[in-house]
């Protein structure tokens, strides 16, 4: 295993004064040692991280990291600034800046490696090392954590930390002689990245505990592995801490505790107060009252206490569970409705009323093996409305949910209540779990409680919900819509193209993009003229943006910097595929222009869509389901009309703001210019 760091790849003056060039400048040294293979495709890849959440944290350091495809081997590279430079640290800015590289595919052990690093950046004397050290061979193996080559200097605050470790050692043996039973606390740190926050905030809240007096036995769930606590820990603590930027896994396990429930960097930057708050919490009973709910995830600091969802504006939290249910539907209806598609294009639209392949099956008939499509993907679609259900009311209230979540979703398509249905009997689903799992049982009904009794209430009481008070309404409702949508024709059909285009091209993938999309593919699950032009206005406007950033990119090339150039043309793939993401780079990079011109772009897609008439049973595909769409040479004019209107407007704005770009991005040297990858 090659060296995550050497002397090349240290910095003891560093010149750059922004963050942006800093990562510049120690990104080179990895190029330099082939480490890295296109410095602007890794450089972009770093912004996309910092633009998540910066990397700053107390104390001076700057820790900017990333995957990346353009890394090669598991990577740090090591700078020290004289003037401090602002990597967004509430205490100011950093002075020791580790950049870190790990390929997209890192294994195990060198991710291992990388977050031991991280927990060490919490020691004062390592980082003390660290300022102090004036020869980069010896401050690598430092970092290394080998043994540095003969430097007295170094020697001397090797020795200074050995001593003060042994002295907390002893103080530590004290505390614990003197108090028998000390107060326990669990906790749960996570990242996005999960290389070196996750297991920073690990370390920062262990080393507090120690301080305070308190056992904290933290469960990262991180890049490095996950490897839950065990069970007997988590039943003697006292109190729960959740430090995370993403969803903790297995909330159930932490029922019926006190909880603290933060963001990544509050654990980092102020787990002595975060240790305070969940012992005040314990002293009151303070017990969470809904810790299997989700918490809105990438708060930056998360400086709320956080009592798990309580702490969540309920709109944040509904979309949350909404989207749960239509991360885990869109695979269905994707393999179900290609499928459908694929046989219409053999066998016709009559291939649909075939007789059962199990019993009709001739290998040398087309009609046979559309048919066999057919209903391969109708089988598929069959799963859609329950496992839109079943995963509503697991974001809500985790596996206990699952049962009645499924239960509520077929009853919705047996009461014809449809894709609403399916929507009402998740959150009915989740709602009763978590009212259930808050009735306090004796402890030997625990066990049986998440497997037995749990979905045996809920299921009958959403079962009962569901038949006798809400489906038939709700099956009323989606009549109601379905007429609807099949009624719309001329002014009212181009509004709601125009509403849909505007929502698909906001966010490129984001929170509204997911539910037009989600509306559009609901209605595929009992297929009408109307939903078919809604499917067909969604994708349309979706392709716009990647388009039109890769015609602006082909057209007017001095108005990007040459990564963007280079996104631009992986963008006419992406949006040829109907993947808005395609577009987020140049959004992020320049967002006041970019973001008006696509929504301008994918609002008249979506209004020549539908005045068309096209027609798409497809929920993907891009241009490679164009023979399965209605009106495919108008639907590709519409595609067009709004790529060029978007291509005008973002050229027009950008010759309107006169900079370089081309030489800034390219440069890079000033940071005034983020390029962000996708």
């Amino acid at each position: 295993m090659s060296e995550l760091i050497t002397a090349e790849l240290v910095d003891l003056d560093l010149s750059a004064t922004t963050k942006d060039a800093a990562a510049r400048s120690l990104a080179e040294r990895m190029v330099a040692a082939h480490r890295v293979t296109d410095l602007d495709g890794f450089l972009a890849d770093v912004a996309a991280r910092e633009a998540q959440m910066p990397t700053g944290l107390d104390g001076g350091i700057g820790i900017p990291h990333c995957r990346s495809e353009h890394v090669n081997a598991p990577t740090l590279a090591f700078g020290r600034s004289g003037a401090g430079i602002d990597f967004g640290a509430a205490d100011g800015p950093a002075d020791l800046i580790f950049l870190i590289a790990a390929p997209a595919g890192a294994d195990d052990d060198h991710l291992t490696i990388l977050s031991g690093l991280a927990r060490r950046l919490m020691d004062p004397e390592f980082t003390a090392a660290l300022r102090a050290g004036t020869d980069p061979r010896a401050v690598a193996a430092l970092i290394r954590g080998e043994e540095p080559p003969e430097d007295p200097e170094q020697e001397r605050v090797e020795a200074g930390k050995q001593e003060q470790a042994e002295t907390a050692t002893e103080a530590a043996g004290d505390t614990e002689a003197a108090e028998s039973a000390p107060f326990r606390i669990v906790a749960v740190t996570s990242c996005p990245t999960g290389i070196a926050h996750t297991y920073m905030a690990a370390e920062s809240l262990a080393a507090a505990g120690r301080a305070e007096g308190v056992e904290v036995t933290v469960e990262t769930q991180g890049s490095a592995g996950f490897k839950k606590l065990d069970p007997a820990v988590v039943a003697a603590a006292d109190a729960v801490i959740w430090a995370h930027d993403v969803e903790v896994r297995e909330k159930a396990r932490f029922r019926g505790k006190p909880l603290v429930d933060v963001g990544v960097k509050a654990g980092i930057n102020r787990p002595a107060e975060l240790i305070a708050e969940a012992r005040r919490k314990a002293e009151r009973g303070e017990i969470a009252t809904a810790p299997d709910s989700d918490r809105a995830s990438g708060s930056g600091d998360g400086d709320g206490d956080g009592s798990g969802a309580d702490h969540a504006h309920f709109g944040v939290r509904l979309r949350t569970y909404l989207m749960s249910g239509v991360s885990y539907m869109v695979p269905f209806v994707a393999a179900g409705g290609l499928l459908i598609a694929l046989s219409f294009a053999i066998g016709g639209y009559e291939i649909a009323s075939a007789k059962s392949v199990a019993d009709h099956f001739v290998w040398g008939e087309a009609d046979s093996w559309a048919a066999l499509l057919n209903q391969i993907g109708s089988a598929a679609f069959g799963f859609l409305v329950p496992v839109l259900a079943g995963y509503i009311a697991y974001g809500m209230a985790d596996r206990p949910a699952l049962v009645p979540g499924f239960v509520g979703g077929a009853i919705a398509l047996t009461v014809n209540a449809g894709f609403l249905g399916g929507l009402v009997a998740g959150l009915l689903a989740g709602a009763v779990v978590m009212a259930v799992q808050r009735v306090p049982v004796h402890a030997t009904l625990r066990g049986i409680m998440p497997v037995l009794v749990i979905p045996l209430i809920a299921s009958a009481v959403v079962g009962f919900l569901m038949f006798i008070v809400v489906g038939k309404p709700i099956a009323s409702l989606q009549n109601a819509l379905t007429d609807w949508l099949n009624g719309l024709s001329g002014s009212n059909a181009v509004i709601l193209g125009v509403v849909l285009g505007l929502m698909m091209c906001f966010d490129m993938g984001g929170p509204l993009n997911k539910v037009a999309y989600a509306f559009a593919v609901g209605g595929l699950a009992d297929p009408t003229p109307g939903s078919l032009k809604v499917m067909a206005a969604v994708m349309a406007a979706g392709m716009v943006p990647p388009l039109a950033m890769a015609l602006a990119t082909t057209v007017r090339k001095r108005l990007f910097t040459k990564t963007e150039r280079e996104n631009g043309r992986a963008a006419w793939v992406l949006g040829a595929s109907f993947i808005t993401e395609g577009a987020i780079p140049f959004a992020a990079a320049d967002p006041l222009r970019v973001i008006p011109s696509v929504m301008a772009g994918g609002a008249v897609t979506g209004a020549l869509s539908m005045a068309f008439g096209a027609t798409l049973r497809a929920p993907h595909g891009g241009v490679f389901v164009v023979p399965l769409i209605g009106e495919p040479f108008l639907y590709l004019l519409a595609i067009a009309a709004g790529t060029l209107v978007a291509t005008a407007l973002v050229v027009l704005l950008k010759s309107a703001r006169r900079t370089a770009p081309e030489a800034a991005g390219d440069a890079g040297a000033d940071g005034s210019r983020v390029t962000v990858a996708a």
